[in-house]
């Protein structure tokens, strides 16, 4: 992490503290991952009940998030950052007293925003930061506190649930997010620094481009199509893999599953970042793609505690790879101007795949089977990889090219 090193001190000293800010924020969310369905469960939820309720948590996600995406443009990525982890703090009370079905809808959904004030606001507070140069470097890093979260976060959410029951857990999920809050009040903005473009920039793109013509430009429309089919398969392992593992009696705490995802995903982001920085980010991103594949495939086969940790540790390399893949990838097509929005419009993408996802796969799970389920997700990503693939440059030959990491990116700004 030499990278460090070489940054002003004051830009330095913000990444430490966004970086610790959002491990607490990571640890709430993540300690609540392997719980919640079995919650829904416990009160009375059928499956697809269950699936409609975790699903619920991207429905404030999809409403909210390009809103605060012209927020983090237009006033302050700080006052975002703070708004995603006052929500965090505040949802897991509600689980608390909430028991029926709908109000459970209504506070995932509430919870959601948490998320999508949060994430909008972290990442494009890193790219601000970090020279373009270095910028997948920095991005690989700070992307880091996720896996850290997620390996974190359900174990001890797993363990709290089955040793003290849910209202520790709900508490204990609230406290480390009022921590995180009282990280984040010390963090500066530091506008202006980093990779942050010159608004009169005659390569940046005007900042008053409308949502949707974004959304239909050709530098966006791929990424965040991918990150819609993508967002389907993730959707359904995140809140199906710990009730198939009931199902099928495998003796394996749920968390354990989150926790080799995410051992994975840390080790892989180590690297990647910086290597994309000299291949160029086409390249994996299709490794990720063909992880996601080799991952839902083995879920759909699974039988054994051996083969849901293998498939967790391939999905978390999948993982590991794609998301800051992607971030850097909408960063290099973005000017600083539209950052906010165009984060928003691609991860958005993913959004809309994890609110479609539990409904509807909680109705595959009602008529057929996990399995189904997964066998369904595998699907997807082929179909996302395929796309990438033939998709996601000018032409079919520079989209290849670009894939295997044998072009730069011709959107690049």
């Amino acid at each position: 992490m030499k990278v460090f090193s070489t940054l002003e001190v004051p830009v330095r000293r913000n990444l430490v503290i966004l970086f610790a800010a959002a491990l607490f924020f990571w640890c709430s969310m993540a300690s609540l991952l392997p719980t919640l369905p079995g919650y829904v469960e416990d009160i009375g939820g059928t499956k697809q009940e269950i699936g409609t309720v975790m699903g619920g948590f991207a429905i404030g996600l999809l409403l909210f998030r390009p809103r605060l995406g012209r927020m983090v443009d237009r006033q302050s990525r700080k006052a975002v950052l703070l708004l995603g982890i006052a929500v965090a703090a505040i949802a897991p009370l509600g689980y608390l007293f909430v028991k029926s079905i709908p109000l459970l809808i209504a506070l995932r959904a509430f919870h959601g925003i948490s998320i999508a004030a949060f994430t909008t606001a972290y990442s494009t507070l890193v790219v601000d930061l970090s020279p373009v140069s270095q910028r997948g470097e920095i991005i690989g890093y700070m992307s880091l506190v996720q896996p850290i979260g997620v390996a974190l976060g359900p174990a001890v959410g797993g363990f709290l649930q089955e040793q003290v029951g849910y209202t520790p857990l709900f508490l204990f999920a609230a406290g480390l997010a009022v921590v995180s809050a009282i990280g984040a009040c010390a963090i500066g903005e530091a506008k202006g620094q980093g990779g942050r473009e010159k608004v009169g920039d005659a390569a940046a793109p005007p900042g008053n481009i409308p949502f949707w013509r974004l959304l239909l430009s050709p530098r966006l429309r791929i990424p965040t199509l991918v990150m819609l089919l993508i967002g389907l398969a993730f959707g359904a392992m995140s809140t199906f893999v710990p009730l198939y593992i009931r199902e099928t009696k495998v003796d394996l705490n749920p968390g354990w599953f989150y926790t080799a995802a995410a051992i994975a995903s840390f080790s892989l982001r180590l690297f990647i970042g910086r290597a994309s920085d000299r291949y160029g980010r086409g390249l994996f991103i299709t490794a990720s793609l063909a992880c996601y594949c080799a991952a839902m495939w083995m879920l759909s086969q699974a039988n054994s505690a051996f083969t849901f940790l293998l498939a967790g540790a391939i999905e978390g390399s999948g993982g590991g790879i794609f998301f800051p893949m992607m971030i850097a990838l909408i960063s290099d097509r973005s000017s600083s101007t539209e950052r906010g929005r165009v984060f928003a419009l691609c991860v958005g993408g993913f959004d809309l795949g994890m609110a479609i996802a539990g409904p509807a796969f909680g109705s595959v799970a009602q008529q057929l089977s996990y399995k189904g389920i997964f066998t369904i997700s595998t699907g997807l990503a082929f179909l996302a990889l395929v796309i990438f693939l033939t998709q996601s440059n000018k032409d079919l030959p520079h989209s290849l090219k670009f894939a295997f990491g044998r072009e730069r990116d011709k959107y690049a700004l």
